[in-house]
């Protein structure tokens, strides 16, 4: 009778430890309760964002935001206790990606999208992960070497990109009587350049470094030395979600804090990347070594 006694005297005691074994976490997250309770989660990836997410030589997503993400699913797994926690991959593209996140069908896209305030009025987006900037890619032999140097030429922009309403605003501050065209894809504005009937491809200058590698003869290309709005970079997830933002953005911090990033980073960047082994040749620039330094989403 004394021991059952006893035992009563525990229970209390019992349960409570029973309860500290969920997650806080997950009871401050729709995203993490729903992956505690189904223990999958699914991640959205790009077929051909180079280097952030695509399809690499055998037809899987590979890429560094997918490595990034590699790292929150292991602390998501360390939090939910769950070891076995399955993870799929949903392609998404630029049409499809905000709705997948918004409908639960995809619960975090690992690929390279830009953090602005429209979307912020329907997604979340993590701490900064990259930040873009529009720029100039000319052939390195054009003799140009600077914007100024491009007064009264033909450049080229891509039709529906934001690179049209960068082109022709510095084309109006800087008074430079540029003759803007516009291609129909990225292809077509490469092959103006190569052919020379553009003198200059203003673009991201991440996709037009993406462009310059996979070129037969990368060193015939270069780039102007301006660059103008900054563009953040983050990975993407459903909005106002607290507890899954908080869980991304100290696994990212914390990778920025150690190097480990860094490390990443440079896997991608600065090293030979699948399919091919090109070398993007990106090293870190400073407005994302300051971003490395103190982790924001802020996008001003």
């Amino acid at each position: 009778m004394r021991k059952f006694v006893r035992l009563l005297g525990l229970l209390p005691g019992v349960l409570a430890m029973g309860a500290m074994v969920a997650p806080a976490a997950a009871a401050d997250s729709p995203t993490l309760t729903k992956i505690k309770s189904s223990g999958a989660i699914t991640i959205g990836y790009r077929e051909a964002s180079i280097p952030f997410s695509y399809l690499g030589a055998d037809q899987k997503p590979v890429g560094f935001s997918l490595d990034l993400c590699a790292a929150i699913v292991e602390q998501i797994k360390a939090e939910l206790k769950l070891p076995s926690l399955s993870v799929s991959y949903t392609p998404v593209n630029s049409s499809n990606r905000i709705p997948l996140i918004q409908n639960g069908t995809v619960d975090i896209e690992c690929g390279g999208t830009a953090n602005d305030r429209k979307r912020q009025e329907q997604v979340s987006f993590s701490v900064a992960t990259f930040v873009s900037q529009p720029r100039w890619l000319v052939k390195a032999d054009g003799g140009l070497k600077s914007a100024a140097d491009l007064k009264g030429k033909t450049i080229v922009v891509t039709q529906g990109s934001n690179a049209v309403g960068f082109a022709q605003a510095v084309n109006a501050k800087e008074q430079l009587g540029l003759n803007i065209v516009q291609a129909k894809d990225h292809a077509e504005s490469f092959l103006m350049l190569n052919t020379g009937r553009a003198v200059a491809f203003m673009e991201d200058d991440i996709l037009l470094a993406g462009l310059k590698a996979a070129a037969p003869n990368p060193k015939a290309l270069g780039f102007l030395p301006e660059g103008y709005a900054k563009i953040f970079y983050g990975l993407m997830f459903t909005k106002g979600d607290a507890g899954f933002k908080a869980l991304v953005d100290d696994v990212l911090s914390k990778q920025m804090a150690s190097g480990q990033f860094e490390k990443t980073y440079a896997k991608w960047f600065t090293g030979p990347i699948p399919p091919k082994g090109e070398n993007l040749a990106f090293p870190l620039t400073d407005a994302l070594k300051a971003r490395i330094a103190q982790p924001s989403d802020a996008v001003d």
